[in-house]
Parts: structure tokens; C-alpha cells; sequence
């Protein structure tokens, strides 16, 4: 039986800001049970404390996969600013 693929809809902002699709980890995979991969936790050898741990991808899906559906604009940045205060700024308490 061939899976088809499962979309979802993202907002990146890599390399631009845009929605794209993507593909997900298929539900009933049977050895990630769904979560996209496997963790391996690492440590040292010597003193077998604990370092950090290893992300492997599994083969149910392409988390590379991708494809840009809307190339969102630039946010604008303002400041709102109290036309009634000095410089912008109010020094009075908001009672």
C-alpha cells in the first residue's frame, strides 16, 4: 500500500517570511511511532554522565520537503507615540 503524503501549512521566516507546505511523520509508522524520529542519548564513556542527544530522522518522511504557497510582507516597525506628551513620552501615572 502506497502512503500518501501528509501536509500541513507553516509560517517560516527562512528564507523569507512565507506559508508553506509540508510534509509530516506518518501516524502509524512503526519505528518512530509517529514523532518524525528517533533520539540516541549520549555521554561520556569515562564517567558516564550524560551530554546531550542525537536527533535521527526517519525514513517516513522528508522534513526537507517543501513548498512555498505565499510570500507573506514585511512587518512595518512603529512606534505609537502620545501626541500629548513632551518628546512622545508621557511622565504622568495612567490613572
Amino acid at each position: 500500500m502506497r502512503h500518501l503524503p501528509r501536509l500541513r501549512i507553516q509560517r517560516t521566516d527562512v528564507p523569507r517570511r512565507a506559508l508553506v507546505l509540508t510534509d509530516t511523520p506518518r501516524p502509524d509508522c512503526r519505528e518512530c511511532d509517529g514523532i518524525g524520529g528517533i533520539e540516541h542519548d549520549y555521554g561520556d564513556y569515562e564517567s558516564g554522565e550524560y551530554e546531550g542527544t542525537d536527533w535521527e530522522p526517519c525514513t517516513c518522511w522528508n522534513e526537507h520537503r517543501r513548498w512555498a504557497l505565499l510570500p507573506l510582507p514585511r512587518r512595518l516597525r512603529r512606534s505609537i507615540r502620545d501626541p500629548w506628551a513632551a518628546h512622545g513620552y508621557s511622565d504622568e501615572p495612567p490613572f
